[in-house]
């Protein structure tokens, strides 16, 4: 099973199959491999079909006819893909520390022909899967991070800049498990802040769901480099027709927390635009439902999270 970033991706996949395919079948059998020998037991009569057929291969503007020319597929601008090998693709690595990936098939890989080279996929990988990280608290004996509760779980809604949480690739959206073995669950703001400011400042260890209610999307620039999707005070209000981002499932009443890894959280819509812009396509988002974001970020004010925000691009 192959999963795809984008729809682009996918499609310029299967054109790229099909046009092999295609290729490989325009060239003849040789006469060796035609059809079995007498000592196989099968008859020594040549198949009705010729071996050698005079026919040429089809043209190059016969060709193109067939299939969508890449510069032209989807509102793309793109190269031809020479020599294309289906296995070959890009796959994108796992993240570092990662205990456990659920996937419905174990040897499930990212296939992304046109989207491989791209830093803010690799930067933007979520897997809602299990990592234990190991903190030291700083000199003023913090971490860096708040945390709010949403239904029972504890998730973080703050990683400040320059702390331990920001080394050690805390990120918004974040669910907390654990803490030093003791099950979070059920817990209040009040609760998590206690346990993280009574523990040993030299060792403390969590274990953290990578952002279960968020999911990323990959949506490639058209000739005008915009990806086709409208937002204000960093929610999604509209998308544009036939753009990437309605082809690749974009919605609205979606917060941006996320563009190529880099955390926007508290920006404000010039600075994300800005991102966006001068950002190479494609692009990837992370989003979350605006209720759920505006649920964890009902008691804590935009000033605060803008001014005390990690938004540093992440190392790879």
């Amino acid at each position: 099973m192959s999963l795809y970033p984008s729809l682009e991706d996918l499609k310029v996949d299967q054109l790229a199959k099909a046009q092999v395919a295609h290729a490989n079948t325009a060239y003849p059998v040789t006469a060796s491999h035609a059809y079995p020998s007498p000592s196989h037991g099968y008859p020594s009569a040549p198949p009705a079909y010729p071996i050698n057929p005079t026919s040429q291969p089809i043209s190059g503007d016969k060709y193109a006819s067939l299939y969508p020319v890449l510069d032209e597929y989807m509102g793309l601008q793109l190269q031809e893909c020479p020599n294309y090998t289906p296995p070959a693709t890009a796959v994108v690595p796992a993240a570092q520390n990662t205990v456990g990936i659920p996937s419905a098939r174990p040897n499930t890989t990212m296939i992304a022909p046109i989207s491989g080279n791209s830093l803010g996929l690799a930067r933007s990988q979520l897997t809602h899967g299990l990592r234990e990280v190991t903190l030291c608290k700083d000199g003023k004996g913090r971490v860096g991070i708040r945390v709010q509760p949403v239904n029972k779980g504890v998730f973080i809604i703050l990683v400040q800049k320059n702390t331990p949480a920001a080394l050690a690739g805390l990120r918004f959206g974040d669910q907390i498990l654990m803490i030093n073995d003791v099950s979070v669950a059920g817990f209040s703001m009040s609760d998590v802040h206690k346990m993280i400011k009574k523990a040993d400042p030299n060792r403390m260890t969590m274990v953290v769901r990578d952002r279960p209610f968020e999911r990323t999307i990959t949506v490639h620039k058209d000739s005008a480099g915009t990806v086709g999707f409208g937002f204000k005070n960093g929610k999604v209000i509209n998308i544009v027709k036939d753009s990437s981002a309605a082809r690749n499932g974009m919605l609205i009443e979606h917060n941006l927390l996320e563009v190529n890894g880099q955390n926007v959280v508290g920006l404000q819509d010039k600075e994300i635009s800005a991102i966006i812009r001068e950002s190479e396509s494609p692009v990837t988002v992370t989003i979350m439902p605006s209720f759920i974001y505006d649920h964890m970020l009902k008691n804590t004010a935009s000033s605060f999270i803008k001014k005390t925000m990690d938004h540093s691009i992440p190392d790879l």
